[in-house]
């Protein structure tokens, strides 16, 4: 067995003990959040993305082993295993060296190659690649055999070429000297196929494009290739073609004469017809694979700022799905989310039933104590938030615009169709934008992420990473903020450390029939509720107003009787340590350090009985648009104007500004200095002051500048 935890302590910095820990953690059934949180004695502090790396470096090297095995089998089969090449095989660390030593005993189909030693050329093709001073032409005549197919010199030596150039693109040596060549130095070229021009409009820039591989972005990356994809753009990756070739001759060579002129000659057909084809392929997949890992980057990093955006928290809301021939979806909601009223109001043209609308809202703003309005961003999503700002409500209520993507997939869903069964999908498109303000978290899992709308050629890159990585965000991002487990809905259980779909399910209909959990112990009540699945979720489930206090908090119940201890020698409650700075102040840590409970998780215990359940979040800040802006005919080169960031790229970021129309602000605009990376000076949600540059109204585009406003 190969030392793998050696292997990634080298790679990732760590030490060789963290990564063992960690492994065998992992390998038990530990989640990824609960090791992060609850063992950090074991791996010492490690963070999620370090164990992430770990766990993801791991699968890689038992993927080499794997592919090691099958082909020591393989040439173990053909009667073909050496020492010599099985301990080659046996050392090599990457997957290109394995693949590369197995190329001359890998399986093929028939080539111009086999076929010239089919008719016994191969003698020929030794005798010229020794390239010693001979009559090339009657070293030739010696193999000519009409029987097997060999009827003249030229035949011969075109044989003879061949076999050689083969062997050039099968030896080792050569193709690392050309992998490398092919990433440092390659050029990735686009041009236009003849007659797409129209069609392929929006891939004008790379119409007849050049730019080195190594620093092209990799959303101009994603981009070329979705168009060559597409037939749009002809595409072709390569380094320079005299350069690499004059490197194999360097290497091969030997004087000037009639043999090195063949052998010369393999050379450039080995090059052009046989390594060029197949290293370009593997840059393809290089590099579209370095690409797929930056947009997956970039999509888990907003989605991440997305889930995590400040809720409202819980307060009674009446949420507008806003609309103009079909009218406002009208739906209250309590402060757990529950609908309790829902109607259509008709305040704008067609219709035009301002007053009767507006009177409504008053009414029922005042019937149900209503705290918050909640307004989709869509279609008449300004002029509705325009009609509810004018309405003298007679008790204080805020109005927000909710950012409504991906609300339709959700009404339209299996989810949505289980939980409202009599209501049309208006209505549960309207319940999802106030619950989206109240608690942006709880109502964005129940969307699939890609169908949210913060990612960048998400439908380009590798699906099932993509899927991993979101899957991921969403989990951390859940276990990060704690689940309340008497009002959380299956979807928002199943992301929970050690649970999934089935015990949430479970978990759901339990508190159906027996009624809310009194306490954590209670969870183990639940069917299929084992002790694994209790160690991995207790910490992440919180009860609120249960008997024990911690029960609403972070810390995990096998850390009470830690706790306890604690109370116990500040003399007082479990309560009053809580609730009282100065009996924690009297405690010394060091005196609770015992074999399996370190300071890390002391530490983060007195930080939980300070602000037991904390949110990690945010707290809510009211936004508001520009009243005199409401579509993008209002626009005018050098406005300045509020907005927020619904999308960061690697390009720049989009800014909703409230016309319908996000506009972008390119990342050379983001701020007084260089940026590179964008998310170094924005966030999702982010509130922003810009500045409109230009206004494209036919093609809807609005681009926009951060810098000195």
């Amino acid at each position: 067995m190969r030392n793998y935890a050696a292997l990634i302590s080298e790679e990732l910095g760590l030490t060789e003990q963290q990564v063992k820990n960690t492994l065998e953690l992992l390998e038990s059934g530990a989640t990824i959040p609960f090791v992060a949180r609850y063992r950090k004695e074991v791996t010492d502090s490690m963070d999620e993305v370090q164990i992430a790396a770990v766990r993801d470096l791991h699968a890689k090297w038992v993927e080499l082993d794997k592919r090691r095995a099958a082909i020591l089998d393989s040439i173990r089969e053909q009667g073909k295993l050496t020492t010599e090449l099985e301990e080659k095989i046996g050392n090599s660390l990457k997957m290109s060296e394995l693949e590369d030593l197995y190329l001359p005993y890998r399986p093929k189909r028939k080539t111009r190659a086999t076929m010239a030693i089919e008719k016994g050329l191969e003698g020929l093709a030794k005798i010229l690649m020794k390239q010693a001073h001979i009559d090339v032409k009657a070293a030739a005549e010696r193999f000519i055999d009409e029987k097997k197919g060999v009827k003249s010199v030229e035949e011969a030596l075109t044989g003879a070429r061949d076999i050689i150039a083969e062997w050039v693109s099968e030896n080792i040596h050569i193709r690392e000297r050309l992998r490398v060549s092919f990433k440092n130095y390659s050029e990735i070229s686009t041009k236009v196929i003849k007659g797409k021009e129209e069609e392929g409009e929006k891939y004008t820039i790379y119409f007849n494009a050049t730019e080195k591989l190594a620093k092209a972005p990799s959303h101009r990356v994603l981009a070329m290739l979705r168009g060559e994809e597409e037939g749009i753009l002809r595409l072709s990756i390569a380094p320079d073609e005299v350069r690499a070739i004059e490197m194999m001759e360097r290497f091969y060579l030997r004087g000037e004469n009639d043999s090195s002129d063949q052998v010369r000659m393999a050379l450039a057909d080995a090059y052009k017809r046989l390594l060029q084809p197949q290293l370009e392929t593997e840059m393809r997949k290089f590099y579209k694979e370095k690409a797929d890992a930056e947009a997956i980057k970039v999509f888990a990093t907003n989605l991440r700022q997305l889930l995590m955006a400040a809720p409202l928290g819980q307060k009674t809301v009446l949420a507008l799905d806003p609309g103009f021939r079909t009218g406002c979806k009208l739906v209250i909601l309590d402060p757990q989310g529950k609908l309790l009223h829902t109607e259509t109001i008709y305040p704008h043209p067609p219709h035009s039933q301002y007053r009767l609308a507006s009177d409504k809202l008053k009414r029922l703003v005042l019937q149900y104590k209503v705290d918050a309005i909640a307004i989709g961003n869509g279609t008449a999503g300004r002029e509705t938030e325009n009609f509810v700002r004018h309405i003298p409500f007679e008790r204080d209520v805020i109005a927000v615009v909710v950012n409504e993507s991906g609300a339709s997939v959700y009404s339209a869903s299996e989810v949505a169709r289980a939980e409202f069964p009599d209501y049309d999908v208006t209505v549960r498109g309207a319940v999802s934008i106030g619950r989206r303000l109240m608690d942006p978290l709880a109502e964005l899992v129940k969307i699939d992420p890609k169908s949210i709308g913060v990612g960048q050629y998400q439908h380009d890159v590798n699906q099932v990473r993509l899927q991993d990585s979101l899957q991921e965000t969403v989990e951390s991002c859940v276990n990060q903020v704690g689940v309340e487990v008497n009002t959380a809905s299956k979807e928002l259980l199943s992301y929970v450390s050690g649970l999934g779909p089935s015990l949430a399910k479970n978990i759901v209909d339990y508190r159906n029939e027996n009624g809310p959990f009194k306490n954590r112990n209670a969870l183990k009540l639940v069917p299929r509720f084992g002790a694994k699945a209790f160690e991995q979720a207790a910490g992440f489930l919180r009860i609120r107003d249960a008997e024990n206090p911690l029960d609403a908090s972070a810390v995990h119940p096998e850390s009470y009787p830690v706790v306890n201890a604690m109370a116990i020698k500040a003399g007082c409650t479990i309560s009053e340590l809580i609730q009282q700075s100065e009996f924690r102040k009297k405690l010394n840590l060091n005196e609770f350090v015992t074999e399996n409970v370190g300071l890390p998780t002391l530490n983060d215990i007195m930080l939980e009985l300070a602000k037991p359940g904390r949110d990690p979040r945010q707290n809510y800040e009211i936004f508001e648009f520009d009243k005199s802006v409401t579509t993008i005919n209002d626009l005018k080169e050098g406005m300045i104007l509020p907005g927020i960031i619904t999308n960061i790229t690697n390009f720049g970021c989009f800014v909703d500004i409230g016309v319908h129309q996000d506009g972008l602000v390119h990342v050379s605009r983001l701020a007084n200095k260089f940026v590179k990376d964008p998310n170094e000076v924005v966030k999702l949600n982010q509130k922003v002051m810009v500045k409109v540059l230009s206004v494209e109204i036919d093609r809807k585009r609005i681009t926009l500048s951060m810098k000195d406003v």
